[in-house]
């Protein structure tokens, strides 16, 4: 896709060289190149700037596998109720966890490892603007919390979820370089979003089957007309319907060994 679009940009400052009464042609060409990268860079489970992740291989979904995953922790109110919740149902999943936030609570962190689940890479800043980032402070954001992360828990993440989960052409090549898969999702609860924890609990169970990767979060989570973190509310549910298909819960590593 890279050289894709450094041929296009290439060839149309060439025609404008060699025609510059074609400049409609070069500005067209161009536009049409741009509107692809960013249609690509806004469909996070779309496949057309790298491998990406949204459900398990075959062989654990065959199993009756699927992930839970949690995003923008650890938060020092929330994370340790979720992690009794998964306790409690015997689950084990994957957190996505923003490098600023672990420096600032890593005894959280490392909770959340010795309780047997897996800490992943969410960014260091969880900047909003992360798609717009240049290859050089994309990689130093990644760089950063794959540090921290593996100085904090003794495990170096293998899987990457950017913000929101947009992204442009340059991430594929610094993942790649950093040994780090991106991972998105089968289904999302936009828990951030939403304050009314029955529709969080439908849009993770419709259609739930095996090989799926679900999408919370334990930080930034909306709150109800009480206070309540909607995810606490719904998680419970969760968690009770999972039992009744049976599935089972593993993290993305022990999926992907």
């Amino acid at each position: 896709m890279l050289k894709a679009s450094l041929a296009v940009h290439g060839g149309a400052a060439l025609g404008l060289l060699a025609s510059p009464g074609h400049w409609p042609w070069a500005v067209g060409a161009l536009a049409a190149n741009h509107a692809v990268l960013t249609t690509a860079g806004l469909l996070p489970r779309s496949q057309l700037l790298g491998p990406t992740l949204t459900r398990l291989p075959p062989a654990a979904a065959a199993l009756g596998q699927i992930t839970l995953t949690f995003d923008d922790g650890p938060d020092p109110e929330i994370t340790p109720q979720v992690l009794d919740l998964l306790d409690a149902a015997g689950a084990r999943a994957s957190f996505f966890c923003i490098g600023w936030r672990a420096r600032k609570h890593p005894a959280l962190c490392r909770e959340i490892a010795e309780r047997g689940h897996h800490v992943e890479n969410h960014g260091d800043a969880h900047s909003n603007v992360f798609s717009l980032f240049g290859p050089g402070r994309m990689r130093a954001d990644i760089s950063a919390a794959q540090a921290t992360l593996a100085d904090i828990t003794g495990r170096a993440p293998r899987f990457f979820r950017a913000t929101a989960g947009l992204r442009n052409p340059f991430l594929d090549p610094v993942l790649a370089r950093l040994d780090l898969h991106l991972a998105a999702w089968t289904r999302r609860a936009y828990d951030t979003r939403c304050a009314d924890p029955n529709t969080v609990y439908r849009r993770l169970v419709h259609c739930l089957g095996s090989g799926d990767i679900l999408l919370m979060h334990d930080g930034n989570a909306r709150r109800d007309a009480d206070g309540q973190p909607i995810i606490l509310s719904a998680l419970p549910r969760i968690l009770a319907r999972l039992a009744e298909y049976p599935l089972t819960t593993v993290p993305l590593g022990d999926a992907y060994p």
